[in-house]
């Protein structure tokens, strides 16, 4: 199956990428937001973006203009119904995601893949919102942030998806530009999966005085050349984030690495969710010089 009708739920800094990702490789695209305004404001967000690769000359002012004119934006999901895929990224809720699939469902054509920008949630709850002959046609597209830039994208099936499915879904990652990895329907993955422990075991490293803020962060840079500190990244994704999907991650396994540890509650419970809240494991009051907070 061809995908060139691309659909996309959601406008934020997820939904805004992957639709400005798909313009940019020549698909058509519609958005779907809950507002006009929010609208605008993803469209903004996209614009920025490619006048930024306009200026940089990764792109010409011409094709700039080609690829914003791909997208178009509604409030409505009947526009969306003659689209070959739609990659809902709309809030980490499961019960937001059924009700919206089960919305579609009944207005989508019978072709149209489904498929979940999700990072931790299960694609099968998603899909058992549909009807049986729709959910051989559910996948999981995880991209990662920010969207036009990051290579990788997770191709998940469920134990129902289709194979010509399934095999669509990886086709189009790669007609995306991007690398596409197999992976099961199993919380988090395969990058969270292998992260978010790692992740979590800094924070213990920490709250165990193993080492200061600054020493592990410095220690995995200079170590394991890693391009910055598994603190320094805890605050770039957010705390609050990282609780979330560390919550949803134990309660499927059950295993004391993917529980959070009491320190990442305590910061969360504070506020302190990092870069977007201005502090995390570090004060962002002046961003270009972040200093590390005094937490144990």
């Amino acid at each position: 199956m061809e995908i060139n009708k691309v659909g996309v739920l959601g406008c934020g800094l997820m939904g805004s990428g992957i639709a400005q990702t798909a313009a940019a490789a020549g698909c058509t695209v519609v958005v779907r937001e809950v507002t006009e305004e929010l609208c605008e404001r993803g469209f903004s967000g996209i614009e920025k973006s490619l006048a930024k690769f306009a200026e940089k000359g990764s792109i010409t002012p011409e094709q700039r203009d080609e690829i914003r004119g791909r997208i178009t934006g509604t409030t409505g999901f009947e526009d969306l119904a003659d689209c070959d895929i739609i990659i809902e990224a709309i809030v980490e809720n499961l019960e937001a995601k059924r009700d919206t699939y089960n919305q579609l469902d009944a207005i989508c054509k019978p072709e149209t893949i489904f498929a979940s920008n999700t990072s931790s949630l299960s694609i099968t709850e998603m899909m058992t919102a549909t009807r049986p002959e729709r959910q051989a046609r559910f996948v999981g597209l995880h991209f990662f942030n920010p969207v036009p830039l990051m290579k990788l994208v997770e191709v998940v099936r469920t134990i129902l998806t289709d194979d010509a499915v399934y095999e669509s879904a990886v086709e189009f990652a790669g007609k995306l530009g991007k690398v596409p990895v197999r992976a099961g329907d199993k919380s988090g993955f395969i990058v969270n999966r292998l992260l978010v422990p790692y992740l979590l075991d800094s924070i213990r490293a920490l709250e165990e005085g193993v080492g200061s803020i600054v020493d592990i962060d410095n220690g995995m840079k200079l170590g394991c050349g890693h391009p910055m500190g598994p603190l320094t990244l805890l605050d770039f994704v957010g705390l609050d984030t990282t609780y979330y999907i560390a919550e949803i991650m134990f309660d499927e396994f059950r295993e004391k690495r993917f529980a959070p540890p009491p320190l990442l509650k305590r910061m969360v419970k504070a506020g302190l969710y990092g870069r977007k809240s201005g502090r995390g494991f570090y004060d962002y009051a002046d961003p270009k010089k972040p200093t590390p907070m005094s937490l144990v």
